[in-house]
């Protein structure tokens, strides 16, 4: 708890069995909520995520890094959180930041904080593929120019939302797969949310997830699609859902449950509970 709020680490996971434990025993004692959501992995991930305590959360099949983030997302809101820390199970990005991101935004200096790759050279220091750098680079400028930012990179999954954030995007209009993290940081950015950033080490190696280069295409694209999207919505000449203020929303009845109970759905693409004690 940082300054009276409650702070919520997420995990959305795949296949992070050999890289989970690491993760999650270099979170500070500040967190309060520790929640992982398992996209249907084939290996130990869950097993592993009950031995460690965590809430645990599993899909019923593969549904999409974008989607994992939003059960995610319900889930802490659910369970009471003020700030929520997303940090990736593979051990990329270092968990020890967690309580110097969540302060910023229990400040109330920031509504978005991000743990940038770029910031103090920690890309290719910690191994980025060149062309990925390269990518990130020419993406982050085009971004840059038209959604009128100065962020240093668009691309980390390291960041931290106050509340208001998670209630206030309409997140389910958004897409399930990767490309998923670009869009809610245009939304952020389209609905004004106040962003800030840090600086953060990063570590690519064997067991550490990362897409291939085919993936990292397809997410190009998508990116300069949301950004087309966006400048199209600024200048009214077209209008998309996910960043219409009335658009789809994660369920605010989702959060009334007695006692702060999560409720939990059984439609499709929901989350069946696991397992749930804290640390």
């Amino acid at each position: 708890m940082i300054n009276g709020k409650r702070i919520a680490v997420v995990m959305p996971a795949y296949n992070a069995e050999k890289t989970l434990e690491q993760t999650v025993r270099e979170l500070p004692e500040t967190v309060d909520i520790k929640i992982l959501v398992d996209d249907s992995s084939s290996d130990k991930t869950v097993r592993m995520a009950e031995r460690l305590g965590l809430k645990t959360f599993v899909h019923d099949r593969n549904y999409g890094y974008g989607r994992n983030q939003q059960t995610c997302y319900r889930e802490a809101l659910a369970a009471g959180a003020d700030i929520v820390v997303m940090v990736h199970p593979d051990y990329q990005y270092t968990p020890l930041l967690v309580t110097a991101m969540a302060g910023m935004v229990a400040s109330g200096v920031y509504d978005v904080v991000l743990g940038s790759r770029i910031i103090g050279g920690g890309a290719l220091k910690g191994g980025m593929p060149l062309y990925k750098y390269v990518a990130n680079r020419l993406l982050t400028a085009f971004q840059n120019l038209f959604l009128g930012a100065k962020l240093s990179e668009y691309h980390t999954g390291f960041r931290a939302f106050a509340r208001e954030v998670l209630l206030g995007l309409p997140l389910s209009e958004n897409s399930d797969g990767f490309v998923f993290d670009n869009e809610m940081l245009a939304q952020c950015i389209f609905f004004q949310f106040r962003i800030g950033e840090i600086s953060c080490p990063t570590k690519y190696f064997k067991e550490a997830s990362s897409i291939n280069f085919r993936g990292s295409v397809r997410y190009g694209l998508g990116v300069l699609a949301t950004t087309t999207e966006f400048a199209l919505q600024k200048l009214g000449l077209a209008h998309f859902g996910i960043f219409n203020p009335s658009g789809r929303k994660l369920p605010i009845a989702y959060y009334a449950a007695a006692a702060g109970q999560p409720v939990r759905e059984r439609a499709a693409g929901s989350a069946a509970f696991k397992a749930g004690n804290d640390e």
